[in-house]
Order: C-alpha cells, then sequence, then structure tokens
C-alpha cells in the first residue's frame, strides 16, 4: 500500500507536534523545517481540523495544536481522513466504470482484506507512539 504525499506530510507534521503538545505550530513553520510548500501544508492543516484532530487559531500566538493528547490519536483514523477519496485500487472508486472483469475477479476481496488489516494496524498505535524526539 502506497499513501499519497499529502498523507506523509500530514503525519510528519503530527508526529512533530506530538513532540511538543504544548505549543502552537504555523504551517511557515512546519514547512521551513521539512522544506515543503507552505500552501500545501495549509491544505494538509485544514483537512486536519476539519476531522478534529487540530485546532487552529490565526495572528500572534496562533497556529495549530493537538485537539487532544497524543495517546488519545490512532493512527488509522490520520489515516482515513488524509487518504478520504484515495481509492487502493481504481475498482474501489465510486462512480467508476464498471470493471471489465467484474463478477469474475478474485483479487478484490483480497486487496479489501488486506486494505482492512492495514488500517487496523495502524488503529492499535497512537501518534505518540510515532512522535518525533523533543527538540533539544
Amino acid at each position: 500500500m502506497r499513501l499519497t504525499s499529502f498523507t506523509d506530510y500530514g503525519l510528519r507534521m503530527l508526529m512533530r507536534m506530538a513532540s511538543a503538545p504544548e505549543r502552537a505550530f504555523s504551517t511557515a513553520e512546519l514547512a521551513e523545517e521539512f522544506g515543503l510548500s507552505r500552501n500545501h501544508l495549509t491544505k494538509i492543516m485544514q483537512s486536519l481540523a476539519r476531522a478534529d484532530i487540530v485546532e487552529t487559531r490565526r495572528g500572534g500566538g496562533g497556529g495549530a495544536r493537538l485537539t487532544r493528547p497524543a495517546d488519545q490519536i490512532r493512527l488509522g483514523q490520520v489515516i482515513r481522513t488524509l487518504e478520504e477519496g484515495q481509492s487502493l485500487v481504481e475498482c474501489f472508486a465510486p462512480g467508476r466504470a464498471a470493471c471489465s472483469i467484474d463478477g469474475h475477479c478474485r483479487l478484490k476481496a483480497r486487496l479489501r482484506g488486506a486494505e482492512a488489516a492495514f488500517l487496523a494496524h495502524l488503529d492499535s498505535a497512537t501518534l505518540a507512539d510515532v512522535a518525533l524526539p523533543a527538540p533539544a
């Protein structure tokens, strides 16, 4: 299974935020730290805020913080949030044209099972389990 760069960057941001949960992080600061586009990180942060994983505030002293302790944020939830609308394979996407081997394909059920197992494994871990070390 391959995650999108959207999810990869979102996980990096959350891992960093989990290393210092008492402070707020600006997207500009995170973009500079990871060498990524600020605009791209802003979109990711908005997605995380809509899912109530982070809260954001504008202005001086603003930035983004985790909405709850990192040990209460399941990695599976984060992946589902950030990968929303991304299908493992084309035939899983809603509204796609019928597959030419649909009804005869024995791979689809195996892929669904693998995807479910992947997410279940991630649900067994929290953001605290993968938080970056606190900066010195």
